[in-house]
């Protein structure tokens, strides 16, 4: 039976000795005779380029045999309203969440633990967020995707800060980081561009009951955005079904004649509604109209055929007051040659041009006297 166990501990080598399961001493780098008789033997040994002290009795441990370990290891304890940054050599590596107890062993690397507050102030410094967002070896902790909420507000936009469902101010364009740890962080991203509503395909019943395909296109912006969060859920949901109704209702007080006769009345009533209406929930409407108005195919024939007599009826009219006036013409030309022999010779004398430019061949008696005074008569003779 041996007496002695002979024990080698490495350079990189920390060696904890426990007899009959309880912790007795600390193992350091060399060649070590342990008595054996005592009890049995139980050696657990630590990597030290691991770095950190990693026990599943780690805190007991150093609770019930300090004054052993304590000159081998680091102790950092994080409070529940607290986070720690671990350092390593300088170099920012993860972050420690609260509650959290760690420990290291000395005389490897330096290494050391910032202790924040957070159980008021939650955000992030800018130079801090960098090296969290950005830094080669934080971005491989596992605890950086649980310990931090990250979020980027584009230009032209702008963030509603949520903390535990309530708001608590908006954010400009830029990075934001949060803590979070014993809070719920959330950022709701609001579009300031303007944008634009189509409500298409709305059949619509008209006053006199005429069913209408119409469409209406619009374009609004969000001039209030705090106004937005607290009071609407889903703004263009909103924009959307509060035209639609809008356009329904002003489509069903008129008539078919009206609305054809003048669609920018029925514009102008659904602008003024809905503008008043969004502004109490902090969205302005820029721009807004009625693009199509789309009958059904027997209206369009019934259409086509009173616009096809409408304009008969103008053609008509039109034909009537010409051939009126022509009569006037001629009735007032009539009274001017009964009273003026030349008058009246002259005009025979055209009716004659105009003949004998149609007549080839004219065979005359009486000579040309006869031909100017017999062929062509406008009035009856004095002899007869």
């Amino acid at each position: 039976m041996l007496l002695w166990k002979t024990i080698d501990v490495a350079d990189n080598e920390r060696v904890l000795l426990f007899r009959r399961n309880r912790f007795e001493t600390v193992l350091e780098a060399g060649r070590h005779r342990v008595n054996t008789l005592s009890g049995n033997l139980r050696l657990e040994t630590f990597d030290l380029s691991q770095v950190l002290f990693e026990h599943p009795q780690a805190k007991f441990l150093l609770n019930t045999q300090g004054q052993k370990l304590k000159p081998y290891l680091d102790v950092f304890e994080v409070a529940d309203k607290q986070i720690g940054l671990l350092y390593r050599d300088g170099h920012l590596v993860d972050v420690l969440a609260p509650g959290t107890f760690m420990a290291a062993w000395k005389g490897v690397e330096d290494v050391r633990v910032e202790i924040l507050d957070i159980s008021t102030e939650y955000s992030i410094d800018d130079n801090l967020l960098d090296l969290l967002t950005r830094g080669a070896k934080i971005g491989k902790s596992k605890n950086f995707a649980s310990s931090i909420y990250y979020t980027e507000v584009p230009d032209e936009h702008v963030g509603l800060l949520l903390v535990n469902g309530r708001l608590q101010k908006l954010l400009q364009a830029g990075s934001y980081g949060y803590w979070k740890y014993n809070r719920s962080v959330a950022v709701k991203l609001l579009d300031l561009r303007l944008q634009s509503v189509e409500v298409g395909g709305q059949d619509i019943l008209t006053k006199d009951r005429v069913s209408l395909r119409v469409n209406l296109s619009g374009s609004y912006r969000i001039n209030d955005p705090e106004t937005v969060a607290l009071k609407v859920n889903d703004y263009a949901g909103f924009v959307y079904r509060e035209l639609q109704l809008r356009l329904r209702e002003s489509v069903g007080t008129r008539t078919l004649d009206e609305l054809l006769e003048d669609k920018d009345s029925l514009n102008n009533a659904i602008t003024v509604g809905a503008k008043s209406t969004f502004a109490d929930y902090g969205v302005m409407m820029v721009s807004l109209g009625v693009k199509d108005i789309i009958l059904p195919g027997d209206m369009k024939q019934i259409l086509n055929q009173v616009v096809e007599a409408q304009k008969e009826s103008e053609a008509n009219l039109i034909k009537r007051r010409e051939e009126t006036q022509a009569m006037r013409s001629l009735h007032n030309t009539a009274k001017m040659m009964e009273n003026n022999p030349v008058l009246m010779r002259l005009k025979e004398l055209e009716a004659l041009e105009k003949v004998t430019a149609r007549i080839d061949r004219i065979s005359v008696y009486g000579g040309l006297e006869g031909v100017l005074n017999d062929l062509v008569k406008l009035a009856p003779s004095a002899r007869a």
